[in-house]
């Protein structure tokens, strides 16, 4: 399998989608604009752009699979399911606030395989494919060196409708506030794991995810030298509704940290 062109084809395919959603921002009405749950959004833009996406994506490889956010196709793929967010950060988008992103993942039997973040505020585009470094516009780039979490900047999300878990959420950046370089929300996880893998940031984590945020992050990452783990240090980050990734030096003191207070 040529990994290498399905990921060449898999950037130039989201290109091409981001100059949809990027033309029509700011184009569309309140009344084009469906709230799916508190504080979460939907637009014809997000369900227009993963309909493109499904099309273009589904002609590199005939017999694939789709998990995608928006639901406009249901489709079981065999060896080959594709993951896809098509606008992450849709608020951010209709209150015009960066940043955006398009996030697609490949999976082969259940192994990521290739990731693609494009965010579009910046027109910077990460990506990595299997056994490859990961690239930021054609740039290899790796995770940062810090070796202590006292020393790191950390980003994550807030729950916008599960708040089962925000007690102990709100002690764990309580503790991060007092103990780190600063916590950022920015409000796209794509972008967030985006630049933990560039080094921009040191770690990430949230709960309350799907795998349409975070596939194809996670997967740069790794292979930009870093780590994924769901709050116990366990593979179920993508489909567990949980995840931290870090840079390789700190993992195992800030996965200790969160657990203590997440695994509660």
């Amino acid at each position: 399998m040529d990994y290498k062109r399905i990921c060449e084809h898999t950037v130039d395919i989201a290109k091409e989608v981001g100059e949809y959603i990027t033309e029509k921002q700011g184009d569309f009405s309140s009344e084009s604009i469906e709230a799916k749950g508190k504080q979460n959004f939907v637009t014809e833009v997000d369900k227009e752009a993963e309909q493109r996406l499904v099309q273009s994506l589904g002609k590199i490889l005939p017999d694939s699979g789709f998990i995608v956010e928006e639901g406009t196709i249901k489709k079981k793929g065999g060896k080959f399911t594709w993951i896809i967010d098509p606008l992450d950060g849709t608020t951010n988008y209709i209150h015009n606030a960066p940043p955006v992103a398009i996030s697609i993942a490949l999976m082969e039997n259940g192994d990521l395989v290739t990731g693609v973040v494009l965010e579009l505020s910046l027109n910077e585009c990460f990506y990595a494919f299997k056994n490859s470094p990961s690239y930021l516009d054609g740039q290899e780039i790796k995770v940062s060196k810090v070796d202590k979490v006292k020393n790191s900047l950390i980003a994550t999300g807030f729950p916008y409708h599960n708040f089962s878990r925000l007690q102990p959420f709100m002690e764990s950046l309580s503790y991060f506030f007092n103990n780190s370089h600063g916590v950022r929300r920015m409000g796209s996880a794509a972008t967030d794991l985006a630049y933990v893998a560039c080094g921009r940031y040191d770690a990430f984590y949230e709960y309350n995810l799907n795998p349409w945020d975070v596939a194809a992050g996670a997967f740069i990452i790794q292979q930009a030298g870093g780590k994924a783990a769901d709050f116990r240090g366990g593979n179920n980050y993508l489909f567990g509704n949980e995840l931290v990734a870090t840079n390789y030096n700190i993992f195992e003191e800030f996965l200790a940290i969160v657990g203590n207070y997440m695994n509660k």
